[in-house]
């Protein structure tokens, strides 16, 4: 139970191992159940997976419920808990929830007696603690769950008490166990949104935080999902999936914690040096092979352990203690490594010392199944030295009965059959073919088995009261030694939780660490004020598609350029440039380096985007109602510490209409106090914004362009950020670009300029009158010019050839 109470941000959420020790998934379920009462939400959740129970203190939540959203959000539970006897509030929230089409969990309704506070109580002190020991007293019990949850947070104990009773009665995880098996909790864990970043779906998509992909293996092409190019994707270089879980977990929850960020980067300076790449290496070789611990104490608390788990276990702990050998010559002035110096506890030396000293792996691979090392129990030597010796006392034994049996039996033997006990073994003989046959005096059979008779013999019974049933004697006993192993375990699971949870943050931020040294990233600095500064900023994707890119700045100050509207043709760089801000600020949120020549974050609470996917677009929405929703959260939802990020705002809808609201919403957010004024970052095709002077005018508004020059006829895109306004689309320089005919862009232009200045457009399709006579003119030319006389002359070939053609072109035209 390590991570009881933990403060650091992000528990972790491990997959089963297999029997090798490889990690495999198994089926998981995930049980939430929830109270809400005038305005706090109380909740709790058992993830099956890990046997691990997070609990919410009591939280303030809006008649929406939000935060309940949230956390159905990043839990997804299978199961939803709530009382029968609820506020109009859960009702409305539970049908919104029925009414989503890709999520619908099962919601169960338990009376509203089932909540009481004494019930749930009681329920936790009678609840399945294999960590405990189980000579503790009531009141002891008692004493420690009050050190592991809040019992101040009534709304939570009182739905603790709800799902204490659903995993009994669903008897998840135990079903073919006995009943008085109990569904087992190995741990305790705090859950918390505070502090978290705010950050929808949709910004996760269009920034390409994460992407999915299908598996090229045509044996996974149908299941089987991988992480594509995305920031996730590059930066996860963690050595086991616990550790990319973790990670996974702090992207879904970027912290505005400091401690937890200075933590976190103080480390990854730390491995950046070059001089410290070696002990990166022997760290990180370490970290492989720690397996996962709740599904091997899982399995101890239900003793299904086999082979593959003690030596899986061992592995672990073994490497355990290397990695604190390794921590413990390090900085200790650097949190992480002071925590993991004195976490991993000298626990892990006795349990791999009472491991190796206990277990026989040589043996029990061999013979698949546990066997224990001599000298642990003088009882089990005893009768295996007995059982080493019977080999050549039961020949013996077999040469005195065989002067006893009958001539015609060539041989015997003495054989040990586990259950069965010591049979006297012959040969069958050419007349033995009836059963009537089997019978010899003085012997009682037993049975047939290939061609052998098995007989009970009076030497073969004073053996089985002389030895007894040894082999099943060594299995009990052996047995009983394996079960006091496994409470010794389990008594100090919560080093064991230590190990992983400091192991899993280790592993991440080394991760960070190769991929910060890989890429060229620098460390930013990050203090609690509204200021964002990016020197040389570069997207971290896509400067690993480009052979070259060009670096660009970025600075928001308090007073100073916090809104900033970009201008620019198509293709020149604009969204690349809202997304690489967007992605460095992200980085920084996590306590990564990022891709910047400096940078210095001030904590934002929150990321509102409004750039097309391909999720949103296939939502079945106009483009324009995908935006206005998206702008509505933006304006409603941002604060002063917000990073807003709009792209080409109004695509969907009439020019006029898409203009004259992203106009109103910028001077909306103009006329806010500067204290309550986010980060916007907004890129546009509406030149018109700028050029009709449709804004205010102020400090807070800055105006910037991606520079361009023409060569000739040829557009060429620099990239570069400047301050000033785009005075062209360039859209015939972009249409030539992208490969349209040079006498469609001319006409394109001729068009708009026609437009632009009030002139009539006439249609070049339609001939002038001009035109017209002149083709007539043609026509009765090429006739008189014929000569009829003539022999050779073929008649109906001109009419088809020469004049028709010219007569149908001119009739089509009239």
């Amino acid at each position: 139970m390590a991570a009881v109470g933990s403060p650091r941000e992000g528990g972790i959420v491990f997959g089963p191992t297999g029997l090798n020790g490889e990690e495999e998934e198994e089926s998981a379920e995930v049980l939430l159940s929830v109270l809400v009462q005038q305005g706090q939400v109380g909740l709790c959740f058992y993830d099956s997976k890990d046997s691990k129970l997070h609990y919410m203190a009591d939280t303030p939540d809006n008649h929406e419920l939000h935060l309940l959203a949230r956390v159905l959000q990043e839990v997804g539970p299978h199961v939803i808990i709530t009382s029968a006897k609820q506020e109009h509030s859960t009702t409305l929230f539970l049908q919104r929830l029925g009414s989503n089409p890709d999520y619908k969990p099962e919601v169960v309704i338990y009376p509203y007696v089932d909540f009481g506070l004494e019930v749930s109580k009681q329920r936790l002190l009678a609840a399945n603690l294999p960590f405990l020991p189980s000579s503790i007293s009531e009141r002891e019990r008692l004493s420690y769950l009050s050190s592991c949850i809040s019992f101040d947070s009534t709304l939570m104990l009182r739905a603790l008490g709800a799902l204490l009773k659903c995993l009994d009665r669903r008897r998840v995880g135990v079903e073919l166990e006995d009943h008085s098996v109990g569904v087992p909790i190995l741990q305790f864990h705090a859950y918390t949104l505070k502090g978290v970043v705010y950050i929808d779906q949709d910004t996760y998509s269009v920034l390409q935080i994460f992407k999915s992909e299908l598996h090229p293996s045509v044996y996974k092409l149908h299941s089987g999902e991988k992480e594509g190019l995305s920031l996730y994707g590059i930066l996860n270089r963690c050595r086991c999936k616990f550790g990319s879980r973790l990670l996974r977990q702090w992207f879904l929850r970027p912290t505005r914690d400091l401690a937890v960020l200075h933590r976190r980067q103080e480390v990854i300076r730390f491995f950046t040096l070059p001089q410290n790449s070696n002990c990166l290496s022997n760290l990180q070789s370490s970290l492989r092979n720690i397996r996962n611990i709740p599904t091997l104490l899982r399995r101890m608390s239900l003793s299904h352990t086999k082979v593959a788990d003690w030596q899986s276990l061992y592995k672990t702990v073994y490497s355990a203690v290397c990695i604190r050998d390794t921590v413990r010559h390090l900085p200790q002035s650097i949190q992480l490594f002071h925590d993991i110096s004195e976490g991993f506890s000298d626990d892990l030396h006795y349990i791999t010392s009472l491991i190796s000293r206990v277990v026989d792996f040589e043996s029990s691979v061999t013979e698949n199944q546990i066997t224990i090392n001599a000298n642990v129990d003088p009882a089990i030597d005893e009768k295996k030295r007995r059982m080493m010796g019977l080999s050549d006392f039961l020949t013996n034994v077999a040469r005195r009965e065989l002067e006893h049996l009958d001539a015609r039996i060539p041989s015997c033997c003495v054989i040990y059959i586990p259950l069965i006990g010591f049979l006297l073994s012959v040969p069958r003989l050419p007349s033995m073919v009836e059963k009537e046959d089997f019978v010899i005096f003085g012997l009682d059979f037993m049975f047939l088995s290939e061609e052998r008779l098995h007989y009970r013999s009076q030497r073969t019974r004073e053996l089985d009261d002389f030895f007894g049933d040894l082999h099943c004697d060594i299995r009990d006993m052996e047995t009983a030694v394996m079960t006091q192993l496994q409470n010794a375990v389990l008594e100090r699971s919560t080093s064991l939780y230590k190990v992983l949870e400091l192991s899993a943050e280790l592993d991440c931020l080394m991760a960070l660490s190769s991929a910060s040294q890989e890429y060229g990233y620098s460390s930013p600095k990050i203090a609690n004020h509204r200021k964002i500064t990016i020197t040389q900023g570069r997207h971290p994707l896509l400067e690993m598609c480009s052979p070259m890119f060009v670096a660009n700045s970025f600075q928001s100050s308090e007073s100073q350029g916090r809104v900033k509207v970009i201008t620019g043709p198509n293709s020149s760089g604009k969204s690349i440039y809202l997304k690489q801000v967007g992605l460095i600020v992200f980085m920084a949120l996590i306590g990564s380096d990022v891709p910047a020549k400096e940078a210095e974050i001030g904590l934002v609470d929150g990321f509102f985007t409004r750039m097309h996917s391909r999720e949103s677009v296939s939502v079945g929405l106009s483009t324009f109602m995908i935006d206005l929703n998206q702008m509505a959260q933006a304006l409603n939802r941002s604060t002063g510490n917000s990073l807003v990020l709009i792209d080409e705002f109004g695509k969907g809808t009439n020019t006029v209409d898409g203009l004259s609201l992203l106009a109103a919403s910028i001077s909306h957010w103009l006329r806010k106090a500067p204290a309550d004024l986010p980060h916007v970052l907004l890129a546009t095709n509406f030149h018109s914004l700028l050029q009709l002077g449709l804004l205010p005018s102020s400090d807070l508004l800055a105006l910037l362009t991606l520079e361009t020059a023409v060569d000739g006829d040829e557009l060429v895109f620099l990239y570069q950020l400047k301050e000033g306004i785009c005075q062209s689309s360039y859209a015939a320089n972009i249409a030539t670009l992208a490969g349209l005919p040079a006498s469609l862009v001319q006409r394109g232009v001729e068009v708009c300029e026609l437009y632009r200045t009030g002139r009539p457009i006439k249609r070049i399709d339609k001939l002038s009158s001009d035109e017209q006579a002149n083709r007539c003119r043609s026509v009765v030319q090429k006739f008189l010019g014929l000569d009829l006389e003539d022999k050779d002359l073929d008649l109906q070939r001109f009419m088809k050839k020469e004049l028709l053609p010219s007569a149908g072109e001119l009739l089509n035209h009239n």
